[in-house]
């Protein structure tokens, strides 16, 4: 990686309750390759999901593991979402993206979105997507029918504290209409990397 490529690397954070749909914004966005962008992957301790792969959709490490990581401070951000479930990004990862010249995009937890948006202020763009209602986010996860009743309520018990946080955020976008979500978040994240980042405001990690 080369220091140029770090000083103009950006950082492109979505993050939501479960099921409110940023999962396919980032993919869109990933998409347009106008925008330069690569998928930040996140580190996870719980067990893969489904068709979930290691390297591709989380980096799946043990819990031992993952404590020894936050010992060794080698995360940019992580949180225990659940009991003994942590989550978090490398700050490895995302010298891996900045050293192939790209802007980074996330796809995270409201929590570990704000405090990227800390650490970063001035190079990150955070972006709030907001559900049409908690009765619509429940009907969407019931839905997807990979998790248990249980775990369900448990998510959206979570979304109405993360709701909360939205005007944290930079910009919300409400997602009760995919493609007009689409378009604004295209809008946002082109606005965005047009300003450049100021030299004097290199933050530390």
């Amino acid at each position: 990686m080369t220091e140029v490529k770090e000083h103009f690397g950006k950082l492109i954070v979505f993050s939501a309750p479960s099921g409110s749909g940023k999962t396919t914004i980032v993919r869109h966005l990933l998409a347009q390759e106008e925008f330069n962008l690569e998928f930040s992957i996140s580190a996870t301790s719980r067990e893969a999901r489904g068709e979930e792969q290691d390297g591709k959709d989380y980096y799946f490490i043990s819990l031992k593991q993952f404590k020894q990581h936050i010992k060794d401070e080698d995360f940019l951000e992580w949180e225990e979402v659940y009991r003994d479930n942590f989550y978090g990004t490398l700050k490895e990862e995302v010298h891996r993206i900045w050293g192939m010249g790209k802007h980074v995009i996330f796809d995270i937890d409201v929590v570990g979105g704000l405090r990227i948006k800390k650490k970063f202020p001035e190079r990150t763009l955070a972006v709030f997507v907001k559900p049409p209602s908690v009765d619509e986010l429940k009907i969407r996860l019931k839905k997807r029918k990979t998790e248990s009743e249980d775990k369900i309520n448990m998510r959206i018990a979570k979304a109405s504290v993360e709701l909360a946080t939205a005007p944290q955020f930079d910009h919300i976008i409400l997602n009760d209409n995919l493609e007009k979500a689409l378009g604004e978040a295209e809008n946002l994240v082109e606005e965005f990397l047009k300003v450049p980042v100021r030299r004097d405001e290199e933050e530390e990690e």
